[in-house]
C-alpha cells in the first residue's frame, strides 16, 4: 500500500511555482516508481495571481503559517520563499510543529542551520536542503550518500550562473561587463540589483554549507574570503586567453595539513581543466576524494524546474526515509576551537599594472616583487602607451596571499605604478 504525503509550499516564486508544478505533474510517477502518495495540501503566498495562473484549489490556499501547520494531513512543509525574515519565523514555526521542512534557502541554512537542525532534532522531524546548493546538480546528496566512503579533501566549483553567464559572454563574445551584466538581467538570469551574484555571496553561502558537508566540520561563512567580478575586464580575460587560461568566478575549498582553506574568487584555471568548458549559466562542481579521485558534476544552478528537482527530490527522501539524518559534524554557530583556517594561502597570480612610460619602470616593478619575495613567471606589455602610462600583465609564481597584498599596496603607495587587477591562478602559472 503506498504511503500518502501531504506537502505544503510556502512561497510561489520560481521554484516554488516549480515545485507545485513538479509534484502535481509527477503524481502518478512518483506513485509508481516510489510508492508514495504525494499531495499538495496547503499553499501559502500573498500573492492571489500566481494562484490563479498555476490553478490551484481554493481549499488548499492557506492564509497564515498556523493555518498550514494546524493542518495534520501536512507532513513536510517546502520553504522557497527566501531571505532570512519571514522564511526563518516560517520554517522555526513549522519545526517546532513537528513537521520536516524542505527548504532551497541558501542564506538561511548557511546562517542558521545550526538553530534550525536543534529544533529539528528536539521536534523528531526532517531538515534537508539540497536546493540550496547549486540548483539542479545534486551535490550534497552526492557528498552524503555517495561520495561518504571518501575523505574529501578538495572541492571546487562554479557555484552561481549568474556569474558565469557574465564572464562566458566576456569571453566568447568580446561584452564589456556592463553590457554582458545588463544582459543577464534581460534574460531573467541576474536580478535588478545583482551584488549577492557579482559580489560573490551567493557562491559564500553554498560554499561554507558544502564545505561543512564535505570536510565534516562547520565552517562558517566568515572565514571564507570573498571577492566578486566587478574588476575584470575585457583585456584581463584576451590575456588569460592567449596563456590558455579560462576564467571563472571559482568558489574553492581545501582540507589541508595546515588546515582549512576556503576562498571565492574570480580564477584563472587551465582550459584543459573540466571546470574551463562549463559555460553561460551552467554550474558544476570538482570533489576530489582520496578513493574515488576526480568527480565533476555539471548542470543547471538555478531555474524553475532544475531547482523543483533539488526540491522534489528532497521531499521524496524524506517521504521514503523513516530514519533522519542529521549532520555528520558539530553544527554550531561558530567553528569548532581545535579547527584552524588558513588565510594566507598559496597561489600564483596575475597582475595588471599601470606604470610610468619611461625606462626603469619594469625594473622598479620587479624590484618590489622581489623584496616581497615573490618570483616573476613572465612579464607582457598590453597595447602601446596611453597619457604617459603603459600596461603591464605580471603572471607570479605561486606565493603566499599575505606576501601579494604587501607587494601590491608597495606598488599602490610607490608614485611610479597603479594596480589595476588582481587574480588568481589555480594551476601552475604558464609563461
Amino acid at each position: 500500500m503506498a504511503k500518502k504525503i501531504g506537502v505544503a509550499i510556502l512561497g510561489l516564486g520560481v521554484v516554488g511555482s516549480g515545485t507545485y508544478k513538479t509534484l502535481v505533474d509527477h503524481h502518478d510517477f512518483y506513485l509508481k516508481t516510489q510508492q508514495v502518495d504525494i499531495t499538495v495540501e496547503a499553499v501559502l503566498d500573498k500573492d492571489l495571481t500566481k494562484m490563479k495562473e498555476l490553478e490551484i484549489p481554493q481549499d488548499i490556499i492557506a492564509k497564515s503559517i498556523e493555518e498550514v501547520v494546524a493542518n495534520p494531513n501536512v507532513d513536510i512543509v517546502v520553504e522557497t520563499i527566501g531571505g532570512i525574515g519571514a522564511a526563518k519565523d516560517f520554517v522555526t514555526t513549522a519545526l517546532r510543529e513537528g513537521k520536516t521542512v524542505v527548504t532551497s534557502n541558501k542564506e538561511l541554512i548557511c546562517k542558521f542551520s545550526h538553530e534550525l537542525e536543534r529544533i529539528a532534532k528536539r521536534n523528531h522531524c526532517g531538515l534537508y536542503y539540497e536546493a540550496s546548493c547549486v540548483g539542479g546538480v545534486p551535490i550534497i546528496r552526492t557528498l552524503l550518500d555517495g561520495l561518504q566512503a571518501n575523505t574529501i579533501s578538495e572541492m571546487m566549483g562554479i557555484f552561481n550562473g549568474t556569474t558565469n553567464y557574465v564572464l562566458t559572454k566576456m569571453a566568447q563574445e568580446g561584452k564589456s561587463y556592463e553590457a554582458a551584466l545588463k544582459e543577464a538581467q534581460a534574460l531573467g538570469f541576474a536580478e535588478a540589483d545583482p551584488t549577492n551574484d557579482v559580489e560573490g555571496f551567493d557562491s559564500m553561502f553554498k560554499l561554507s554549507i558544502l564545505s561543512s558537508i564535505a570536510f565534516h566540520t562547520k565552517v562558517p561563512y566568515t572565514k571564507i574570503s570573498r571577492e566578486g567580478i566587478t574588476k575584470i575586464t575585457e583585456t584581463d580575460i584576451l590575456f588569460g586567453e592567449k596563456l590558455g587560461y579560462a576564467l571563472k568566478l571559482l568558489a574553492i575549498g581545501k582540507n589541508t595539513d595546515k588546515g582549512i582553506e576556503v576562498r571565492v574568487h574570480p580564477t584563472f584555471i587551465s582550459n584543459t581543466h573540466p571546470l574551463a568548458s562549463v559555460n553561460n549559466s551552467f554550474n558544476a562542481v570538482f570533489v576530489k576524494g582520496d578513493a574515488v579521485g576526480d568527480v565533476m558534476l555539471y548542470g543547471h544552478g538555478a531555474g524553475s524546474l532544475p531547482t523543483a528537482s533539488a526540491v522534489v527530490s528532497d521531499v521524496l527522501f524524506a517521504a521514503t526515509h523513516t530514519d533522519i539524518k542529521y549532520s555528520t559534524f558539530k553544527n554550531t554557530s561558530t567553528a569548532e576551537n581545535n579547527v584552524k583556517f588558513v588565510s594566507d594561502f598559496t597561489s600564483a597570480y596575475y597582475v595588471r599594472i599601470f606604470v610610468e612610460d619611461v625606462t626603469g619602470s619594469l625594473a622598479k616593478i620587479s624590484g618590489v616583487f622581489s623584496k616581497c619575495g615573490i618570483s616573476i613567471c613572465a612579464v607582457s606589455q598590453n597595447g602601446t602607451a596611453t597619457d604617459g602610462k603603459i600596461e603591464l600583465a605580471v603572471i607570479t609564481y605561486k606565493t603566499s596571499e599575505n606576501a601579494m597584498k604587501n607587494a601590491l599596496a608597495k606598488i599602490n603607495n610607490s608614485g611610479f605604478g597603479s594596480v589595476q587587477t588582481v587574480i588568481h591562478i589555480e594551476d601552475e602559472p604558464k609563461a
